[in-house]
């Protein structure tokens, strides 16, 4: 299993805007695509066993809090996000306010809605370097 991203390095007349992005990534929906704020292309291993475990149990609970407090909701690492850098990215899990997530129309909403949640979770794997997953 490998443990550490693909990473692909695209010349700058090839990088792909949102919206072909995000078709790339509904073409290869069997794939973990990201993209950080330089335009790399970074194709994400599955996660462990073990790991998928911990996620699940952070999502549960992370779920479970935001359903009794009713002031935001909640997304699994499924959901991607275009962050302010360009970068796109899928956490473990998130959380948004809902004043910030129903500021979005439909159309951003159903993509990689551009914003940054309010509350995000990130596994670190053993194999993992805590820098990247700072950056």
């Amino acid at each position: 299993m490998l443990s550490e991203p693909i990473v692909l390095k695209l010349p700058p007349e090839l990088r792909m805007t949102d919206e072909q992005f995000f078709e790339f990534c509904q073409i290869n929906r069997e794939l973990r695509i990201e993209c950080n704020k330089i335009g790399e292309l970074l194709i994400m291993p599955p996660t462990g066993s073990e790991s998928g475990n911990r996620e699940g149990n952070i999502l549960g609970q992370l779920w479970v809090w935001s359903e009794q407090d009713g002031t935001g909701i909640t997304f699994s690492s499924s959901a991607g996000f275009t962050l302010s850098t360009g970068a796109k990215r899928s956490p473990d899990a998130s959380w948004i306010k809902l004043e910030r997530w129903n500021s979005l129309t439909p159309e951003q909403q159903q993509k990689f809605a551009p914003i940054c949640p309010d509350f995000v979770v990130e596994l670190r794997s053993p194999s993992d370097n805590l820098k990247p997953l700072q950056e």
